[in-house]
């Protein structure tokens, strides 16, 4: 694979990932290991959200301002990092799963038998 196709292929990832997060906050603030608890169960355990690419993607969600965060109690009664949506990261969202829909829809032409 060319450095080109590795890049791309790595940034299709790391979109997959940043819009997957997004769709999981939609339904309300949660912290990391929620959220990828919330993945792998919404996708019967094919999607496993390991936390070295969990929490990078969250910072860089973070800063482009799709999220934000603040300090509270877990269910578990731990001090954890929440996260919840922000107005920028709906309209993302929502932008993202267009594009997303048209991706899955050219792929799903290509995968049928001519």
């Amino acid at each position: 694979m060319t450095r080109k196709a590795a890049s791309s292929h790595g940034d299709l990832l790391q979109g997959t990932l940043d819009l997957l997060v997004l769709q999981t906050l939609q339904f309300g603030p949660a912290h990391g290991y929620a959220i990828a608890s919330t993945i792998a169960r919404r996708s019967d355990d094919v999607l496993q959200v390991e936390q070295g690419s969990l929490y990078p993607a969250l910072q860089r969600i973070e800063e482009r301002g799709w999220i934000a965060s603040y300090w509270g109690t877990s269910e578990n009664n731990r001090r954890a990092r929440f996260y919840k949506l922000t107005s920028k990261g709906k309209r993302q969202l929502a932008a993202e799963t267009g594009r997303w829909e048209l991706l899955a829809q050219a792929v799903a032409r290509v995968m049928r038998p001519a």
